[in-house]
């Protein structure tokens, strides 16, 4: 319910500054535009009512002559085939995380290495900056044009049996990982001994034992996931991924539109970042107290202990991104 409030009340903020002539978009054609986005998740994630917002802002500073309809819970297929309906025009614009974006243009997946961002402030500081902002431009090559990045928040360890306070902690640990070879690395580099399984079947393998551990974001491990606090108390908030979200539109759509409306859709779309993020938030904090409340443990952990340890994969990886992981890194 707040979520929703909070996403009314900016709305209203938005047309109120519409009509005060604060926007004042200019208007170039009475030709209705109606563009589909496509998103994976369920209709109340915070992605998803980010692209409702930018539609409502569309419609607002248009006067209802741009409509964008957004298609969530995966209708229109899941991340990568919608990426390649927006690269051919078939949908518009579409929400994804970057990481699969870079099976599609190499550089954005510089965001998948594990640590590269310190915390949430120095992740908005490299998305929003100069580093941002190229990545988002070098997606043209590839048939699409990048408008916004949203917050997927960050992944961290969580445990069954004791609890991950430094990198020793992790070693001879089984953990469930994804199928990516960076993962695995990582999980090597750590000391730790990945375990690749189905999402489907970790909340059992935990339970019995079969496996020490696993790794998500506080939404997925809480009450409105797969509810893991239930069979691994200990989660240690060594934040080793924050892979970003992006919001790109096809390229083919954005060659037929006037200067003015690509303007418009690209003002829409960072209109809506602080939305999402606060939603977001929102979804952590809630999580979070749910699973305290229920007897999980928050560890807080020295960050750049375990990012120390990851001088072998980024000489191993860094070299496929000249020198943007360096100046990830560097950014203050």
């Amino acid at each position: 319910m707040r979520s929703r409030t909070v996403t009314r009340t900016i709305l209203a903020l938005a047309v109120v500054a519409l009509l005060s002539g604060i926007l004042s978009p200019t208007l170039v054609s009475a030709q209705q535009i109606v563009l589909r986005a496509a998103d994976n998740q369920p209709p109340d994630y915070p992605t998803v009512q980010g692209l409702v917002f930018m539609a409502n802002y569309l419609e607002a500073a248009s006067g209802g002559r741009i409509r964008m309809e957004v298609y969530p819970g995966g209708q229109l297929g899941d991340e990568r085939s919608t990426i390649e309906q927006v690269q051919l025009g078939v949908i518009d614009i579409v929400r994804t995380s970057t990481s699969p974006v870079g099976e599609f243009y190499a550089p954005m997946g510089v965001y998948s290495l594990p640590y590269i961002f310190r915390n949430e402030t120095h992740m908005w500081k490299v998305v929003q900056g100069p580093i941002g902002r190229q990545l988002l431009d070098g997606l043209k090559g590839s048939g699409l044009v990048g408008l916004a990045y949203y917050d997927s928040g960050s992944r961290s360890f969580y445990t069954n049996k004791k609890p991950i306070r430094d990198v020793a902690d992790l070693e001879g640990l089984r953990i469930r990982t994804q199928q990516s070879r960076v993962v695995l690395d990582m999980m090597e580099a750590l000391g730790a001994r990945p375990v690749p399984m189905a999402y489907e079947e970790v909340y059992s393998a935990l339970q019995t034992g079969a496996i020490d551990g696993a790794e998500n974001n506080f939404p997925s491990y809480g009450p409105r996931g797969v509810r893991h606090y239930e069979v691994a108390p200990y989660f240690s908030l060594d934040q080793h991924a924050r892979v970003p979200e992006i919001v790109m539109i096809s390229l083919q759509t954005w060659n037929r539109l006037s200067r003015e409306d690509q303007d418009l859709i690209r003002e829409a779309a960072l209109a809506s970042v602080p939305v999402q993020a606060a939603l977001w938030r929102d979804l952590v904090a809630e999580s979070r107290r749910a699973v305290e409340a229920a007897g999980s443990e928050i560890i807080d952990v020295n960050v750049e202990e375990f990012q120390a340890a990851m001088g072998p994969l980024y000489e191993k990886y860094g070299k496929a991104y000249g020198d943007l992981l360096q100046r990830i890194l560097d950014t203050k």
